[in-house]
Parts: C-alpha cells; sequence; structure tokens
C-alpha cells in the first residue's frame, strides 16, 4: 500500500490553558477528497491553521508526501504543496483579479511566468473574463473565487477549502463543486472545512469530525452522518436522544 499524500499523527495545539486540538491523527491519499466538519468551536480553523504554518503545533507532526513540514513557516509550507483559502476573503482591493492571482504564483515563478500561469488558472475557475475587473468592484461570490485562483496559482499538491461556499446560491455551489472535483480529476488532493452539509454529502470521500479539537468520527459520509457520536456532537444528548426516540 502506498504511503499517503498528508499524514497528521497526534496533532495537539494549545492556546494557554486552552486545548484546541487534542491528538488528532489522519492520513489523506493522492487524490482524495476530504471534509472536515464540526460544531462551532471545534477546532476546524486551528487544525487548518496548524496544517499550513500559521499556528506551530505544541506536540505531533504533519508529513507530505513524507517530509514534516510542522514548525515551518507558511511560505515554506506553501514552497512545500500545501496551501488553503482564507474564509475571510483578503484581496487587494486596489489590484485587478489577475493581478491578484498571480500574486500565488510569485511562490514558484518570477513575474512573468506567474502571470502566465495566473491566465491559466483563471480559465480554468471561469474568470477570464473579469481579469482586468478591480477587486474592490467584485460580488462576494467573484471575490471568492478569486481566492480559490490565488491558491491554486501556487501550485499545491493539496488545497485546503476553508468555508469557499459561505453565502452562495444554489446554483454558485455546485458550480463550484464541479469545479472542486474537475480540480480532483486532475490529480488536485483537496481538504473542504464546510457548514453546508449537502456539499460535503455530494462532494467528498470521506469526513472528518472534530468536536472539542478532538476527532471523533472518520468515515465514508454516509457512515458518519448517522455515528452516535457525530448525531450527539451537533444535536446535544437531549435532541439526540429525542431524535433517536421520536424515530
Amino acid at each position: 500500500m502506498s504511503a499517503p499524500l498528508l499524514a497528521v499523527e497526534q496533532v495537539s495545539r494549545r492556546f494557554g490553558g486552552l486545548v484546541a486540538l487534542r491528538e488528532v491523527s489522519f492520513e489523506v491519499p493522492q487524490g482524495q477528497i476530504v471534509g472536515l466538519v464540526g460544531p462551532n468551536g471545534a477546532g476546524k480553523t486551528t487544525l487548518f491553521n496548524v496544517l499550513v504554518g500559521l499556528h506551530a503545533p505544541t506536540s505531533g507532526t504533519v508529513r507530505l508526501a513524507g517530509r514534516r513540514l510542522d514548525g515551518l513557516p507558511p511560505h515554506r509550507v506553501c514552497a512545500a504543496g500545501l496551501t488553503k483559502t482564507f474564509q475571510n476573503v483578503a484581496l487587494f482591493l486596489d489590484m485587478t483579479v489577475e493581478d491578484n492571482v498571480l500574486v500565488g504564483g510569485l511562490a514558484r515563478h518570477g513575474v512573468a511566468g506567474a502571470r502566465a500561469l495566473a491566465a491559466r488558472v483563471l480559465e480554468q475557475v471561469g474568470l477570464s473574463s473579469i481579469a482586468g475587473k478591480l477587486a474592490a468592484d467584485l460580488t462576494f461570490p467573484e471575490r471568492a473565487r478569486v481566492e480559490l485562483a490565488r491558491a491554486l496559482c501556487t501550485e499545491p499538491r493539496v488545497l485546503l477549502l476553508d468555508e469557499v461556499m459561505a453565502a452562495l446560491t444554489h446554483v454558485e455551489m455546485d458550480e463550484l463543486l464541479a469545479l472542486v472535483r474537475r480540480l480532483r480529476e486532475g490529480g488536485l488532493t483537496v481538504l473542504v472545512v464546510e457548514h453546508h452539509m449537502r456539499a460535503i454529502l455530494s462532494l467528498c470521500d470521506r469526513i472528518l469530525v472534530l468536536n472539542f479539537g478532538e476527532l471523533i468520527a472518520d468515515g465514508a459520509p454516509q457512515e458518519v452522518v448517522h455515528d452516535e457520536r457525530v448525531v450527539t456532537a451537533y444535536l446535544g444528548r437531549g435532541a439526540a436522544a429525542r431524535e433517536a426516540r421520536d424515530g
């Protein structure tokens, strides 16, 4: 059996006396789409930030293709092939869409190479028609797609998507789901934090569930949604008991 592309082993993260992550372990093979879900405050964004080097783990290891990334600064993690989108999209508003996207390409290329790469990525995500538009004039869905394009321009091996479907209509969400599937067909491995369960269930090969910083479930979507621990974490013990009683 081949080694996993991404391997997270016994990762914990403390902020003073608060344990945000407690001994989280999982593996992701090449080409898989994995969802990361959990109640608010479960540790999802903290885990993503640890993976990309924004927070160093208090303990544990993160490996990409066998190379240890834990403790490296974000720019070196990105250069290794692991990057994320940001839930709070922060574009350079006085720059064009093209220039915002080519910033990601500067991680590996000079300006000319980054611009050529940005043009290909903009075509890939359906933004070529607004490449010259200022970011300040974009709608929120357009800004979210530019954020995705900028992350893709870093040429990641593993892409972490953090709430990229927030505030999208059903049509826009379906278009984005189709795009993520195409990216996977092109060889990209994807981790997705998302509150839209319809999207997660239709998109992901596996789902990881965090609760109070602990990984409580890891399995196929239909297995996870019927896991009693998951139902209890989302609904609370009393509500879960009523759900079970009422059928």
